[in-house]
């Protein structure tokens, strides 16, 4: 995209922003989850959770998460840190979420607790695995996974999929923008990890934009997609390319977002100038 659209696409991207990068906006999303947890340790497990199970329709992912959610209380780290892998497999016997079992579910669990045990909070055994030297997270998303992995005693599946298979790891991104960002949407917390490094969740939305924008033309959503569509967003935002996602992907969830939002981008897209 040559440099005078890109200009007209970061105004109009930004007038999006302004105008919708707000709470009121956000259900519903299982992002909305995080706003009922102060603590720092108790908002990176829920992210966490959220993330992992944000596949599927978004009325039975909230169902799912708040179940989830339920039996830990005001704490979900005391939850966790109080809990035996047996006890949770009997508190979540019969839970289910698509392909995601009560087993896969519990193993994630006890993941994030065998990290919280080891290192003290999922933030502080991030920190173990991160590089801020690199272009993007993806080499400390890799390395993360892997001790995740050891602390589950097993690999954790599609809830918890490494970058390193190739996969746009979708979930994992959101959470990383959950947790790195902060502004009236993303709670933000992990202040240590550079915003710049953040990869595009890349959903169906994204994905239908970051083509429209000539970001990628590849048809898998992979991640490689995914690291060209966030590539194009550094063009726009240098130190913040997944800026316009929860906006962008807001056009294809709520239904009070005006069609002419939309419509002015994809005129810009089309338009000779």
């Amino acid at each position: 995209m040559e440099i005078t659209r890109l200009m007209i696409l970061k105004a109009i991207l930004e007038d999006l922003y302004e105008t919708y990068n707000r709470r009121e906006y956000v259900h519903p999303d299982p992002l909305e989850f995080l706003y009922a947890y102060d603590a720092p340790e108790d908002k990176e497990i829920v992210a966490f959770v959220a993330a992992s199970l944000a596949y599927g329709r978004v009325r039975t992912i909230l169902d799912h998460v708040r179940a989830v959610l339920a039996p830990m209380g005001a704490s979900p780290c005391r939850f966790l840190l109080c809990h035996t892998l047996e006890e949770l497999m009997g508190l979540y016997n019969g839970f289910r979420h698509r392909f995601a079992s009560c087993e896969d579910l519990v193993y994630v669990l006890k993941a994030i607790r065998g990290m919280i045990e080891a290192e003290g909070s999922l933030y502080a055994g991030f920190l173990k695995s991160y590089s801020p030297d690199d272009p993007t997270l993806v080499p400390s998303q890799i390395r993360f996974c892997e001790a995740l992995y050891r602390h589950a005693g097993r690999d954790l599946g599609h809830l918890v999929p490494s970058p390193e298979r190739g996969s746009a790891c979708k979930r994992l991104n959101l959470f990383f923008r959950w947790m790195v960002r902060q502004d009236a949407v993303d709670p933000g917390g992990w202040s240590q990890i550079r915003c710049d490094q953040l990869i595009i969740p890349l959903d169906t939305h994204m994905d239908r934009w970051g083509h429209l924008f000539g970001f990628t033309c590849r048809r898998a959503s992979d991640l490689k997609a995914a690291l060209e569509i966030t590539a194009g967003y550094r063009h726009l935002v240098p130190d913040d390319p997944v800026r316009y996602d929860f906006v962008l992907t807001r056009t294809g969830i709520r239904n009070d977002i005006p069609r002419s939002a939309q419509q002015a981008i994809e005129e810009l897209c089309h338009a000779d100038l």
